[in-house]
This record gives C-alpha cells, structure tokens and sequence, in this order.
C-alpha cells in the first residue's frame, strides 16, 4: 500500500515575488503563483490573470505567510496537477492576539486550506495542519487560530471555537433613534483621508476588545473599499469617522449603499451595507450607528461583523427594530502551551482548579493546577488522582478566553465536573472584562 509521501512531495516556503518585475507591477513568482491559482479554485474564485496573481502575492509577502503545497509525484499528462500547480493548499502566518487587560500574545494563524476533492481521504490535510501545529509549538507559539469556511472539519485537530459573531439588520424607520445622546461628534470623510488614521484606530480597537486578531493586509484593503477583484478601487464604499470631546477620531464606518428593485432615490428598498465598523469607545460606536440610522432613503442598516453582547439593542427607542439575520462562529482557538495560554490573559476571581485535558496530538494533554490571585495566574502540571474538572483541547479553546459558558458546555457534556462547585468556580474565574468581539477574517 502506497502512502502519503509515496504519492506526494510537500513543500513549505515563503510566499515571494518576481524579483525582477517593478513594484508597481508586482508578479508572483511561480512556486506563489502555482498556489494561489490553486487557493483560488479550491474556494471557487476566478483564476486569476498575472496582475491579480501579483497582488495576491504581494499581500501574502506583506503578511509574511508561510505556503505549503501538496504536488503529485507522477502527474496525469494534460491534468492541473502536471502544471506544477498543488492539489492542496495550506498557509499560516503570525499576528498579535488580545487575551485580555491589553495583554498581545502571539497566536499561529492558520488560512488558505484546500484540498482537491480528487485528492480526499488520503491524510493531507491532516498531515499540513499537524506539520504546522507542531512548527508553532516547538516555536514557543502558545496558541494557533482560524476562521473556518466548514464548522466540522477543525474540532479533529483540536480547534474548539472561541470567538461568535453575528449578523443583524436594523429596520431604520422603526429604531426610533438612540435613547442617549453619545458623547463627540461624526463627520463625513473620503476614504483616502480615513487610510491615513484608520490603522490608529484599530490598534486602539485591538487592545480594548478581548478575541481581536491584528488585521492583514487583505483585511484593510476590504475595509477601506480600495481593492475589488479586478483591482481597482469601489467607487460605491462612503466612509465617516467619530471624533471625541477633543478632536480625536476614536471610530470610523466605511458602508455602501445597495438597491432592490432600483437605483438609488428610486422606489427600490435601499439597505446600507456596513463593511467595516471600528470602534475604540462605546461613544464612538454608538455616535456611529447614530449616523447610519440617518442616512437618507435607507430602510435597513445591515452589519454582519456585530458582537454577540451588542449594546445596540438596548440603546435604540425600539429594541425590536434589530433582528438577528445569522449567528454562527468566527474565530477557533487550538492551545498549544496550556500553561503559557492560560498564564497570558487576566483572571477575574481568586480560585484554585485542577484541570485534565484531554489532546489527541499531544501537545495540551496533561493534568493542571490552574491557581488566580489578583488578576494573575499561575499554571502548573498536577500530579492528582483526580482532577476537578476533564475537558478535551477544543473544549479549552473555547473556554480560554472566556467565549463560552462553562456551565453551558457542562450541560453538552463537554466539560465533566467531578469536584462539585469546580464549574462554577472556573466560570468566575474566566470572566473577561469585556465581552469578546473581533472582527478579523483571515
């Protein structure tokens, strides 16, 4: 029987350009091109021509993100795979994430997964994410992450999720307005003039929100509306920007207006499309929604990053005017380090719990005695006969930052008591000063 490396060579590399094409035509270069014309087929985008070949390229530089491929060792004349293009795509780069309290981590970035269909069953997504998992921890790299296009594929490799979000719409006529007046002021802005404090904002944005994820050089070209597919910039993304008592911007919007059943002013229903909303103080997203819930000819504002804790609800006359369109998860968390991971983030209540996790590669598995004592942590292996609590690595991702409820995964049987008390003690101690938002895809 054949096996995976019989069949298959697999190459990790640095994504990189043509170093003899100029920086204002940039070109892949071909190992970058091969995997990006294969990342896009696996996600059902267009193939790209060598300008956008260069620009995709150009941004996973920027990131610096680390390509693996899975090319056919003996390719079928004719196929894609005898273009020297991979039948399985893999990426992973390093950005900051928010534990808590202000407090940055490194965290192990994982994106860009594909697998041929043609090419199932036969180990390699299992073999490029252990590889990588494994590359990061031996890094010291406490935790990786995703977001995931399939919520059943990750759980396997240890990724429990840790982050939600949601889309909500808000029927304008009906809102009502605001029940308080936010504090500063909002103003209209070219989307020029935002580039130039929007980076400011969201670092302010990134230490404040707990689950936030440093955005990547894709990320901001969405946001800013400067890149489409083609290359060029929306005309149709309008951007605003909240200034405090003084002068300050703490907070920007960039939306665009869409139609159905007409152009704009037409009888047609208009919906504003919010595509990024950053906020640094809860003046600032309220005074910025205070704004979208005005802007003329629109009956429904419609935001599908919002935080699942939003205060928007209870700060509109009509608190049934927001409806919830979609819920679902946004970021995963894999630990790798139990006792750096938990060590990290700031503990809301004294307490001493003995955790048993669970991991299937390794890299988590143990007992530990998990003590908090004004705000920190102290995380050690625990030689017990029995610990409090027995939970599995994707049930701690989930946990470790405070997303969920261990009282309500206790119920889905996937935290086990055998200390009674133990959950209730571990869910006061996990408390985050803030509900967890991010609003980084990757």
């Amino acid at each position: 029987m054949s096996t995976l490396d019989d069949d298959y060579d697999l190459r990790t590399f640095a994504a990189a350009l043509d170093p003899e094409a100029s920086d204002d035509s940039p070109r892949a270069d071909v190992a970058t091109a091969a995997w990006v014309d294969a990342e896009s087929m696996g996600f059902h985008d267009p193939a790209g021509d060598d300008d956008s070949l260069g620009r995709a390229a150009r941004r996973l530089v920027a990131d610096g993100r680390r390509l693996t491929g899975v090319y056919r060792r003996e390719a079928t004349p004719g196929s894609l795979d005898a273009e020297g293009r991979p039948v399985a795509t893999f990426a992973s780069f390093d950005k900051t994430l928010h534990v808590g309290g202000g407090r940055l981590i490194d965290a192990d970035l994982v994106a860009g997964v594909t697998v041929q269909p043609t090419h199932r069953r036969k180990g390699i997504l299992r073999r490029m994410m252990t590889d990588d998992l494994a590359r990061a921890k031996a890094a010291g790299t406490p935790v990786a992450a995703l977001t995931a296009s399939e919520a059943s594929i990750y759980r396997r490799f240890g990724f429990g999720v840790g982050v939600r979000e949601r889309t909500i719409e808000v029927d304008v006529r009906r809102a009502g307005g605001l029940l308080s007046e936010p504090e500063g002021s909002t103003e209209l802005v070219t989307t020029a003039s935002l580039a130039e404090v929007a980076p400011d904002v969201f670092a302010r944005f990134h230490v404040r929100s707990p689950g936030s994820i440093d955005r990547h050089e894709g990320a901001w070209n969405h946001a800013l509306g400067r890149e489409r597919a083609d290359g060029t910039p929306d005309p149709a993304v309008r951007a605003a920007v909240h200034r405090d008592a003084t002068g300050t911007v703490d907070g920007y919007v960039t939306y665009r207006v869409e139609s159905a059943g007409g152009g704009p002013g037409s009888t047609g229903v208009q919906t504003l499309v919010v595509v990024d909303l950053v906020a640094a103080t809860d003046d600032a997203y309220l005074g910025l929604w205070q704004l979208l819930l005005a802007v003329d000819l629109v009956r429904v504002v419609r935001y599908s990053n919002a935080p699942q804790h939003d205060p928007l609800a209870h700060a509109i006359v009509d608190g049934r005017a927001l409806t919830i369109s979609h819920d679902e998860d946004h970021v995963w968390f894999r630990v790798l380090d139990p006792v750096a991971a938990l060590q990290a983030r700031p503990w809301a209540a004294d307490g001493v719990v003995t955790i048993a996790i669970g991991d299937a590669l390794g890299h988590a598995a143990g007992t530990y005695r998990v003590t908090s004592e004004a705000g920190e942590a102290t995380v050690k292996k625990a030689a017990v006969r029995r610990a409090d609590l027995e939970l599995d690595v994707a049930t701690l991702g989930s946990l470790w930052l405070g997303g969920s409820d261990p009282v309500t995964l206790a119920a889905a049987g996937l935290v086990r008591e055998r200390r009674k008390g133990a959950v209730q003690k571990f869910r006061a101690m996990l408390l985050p000063e803030r509900p967890l938002h991010g609003i980084t895809y990757f």
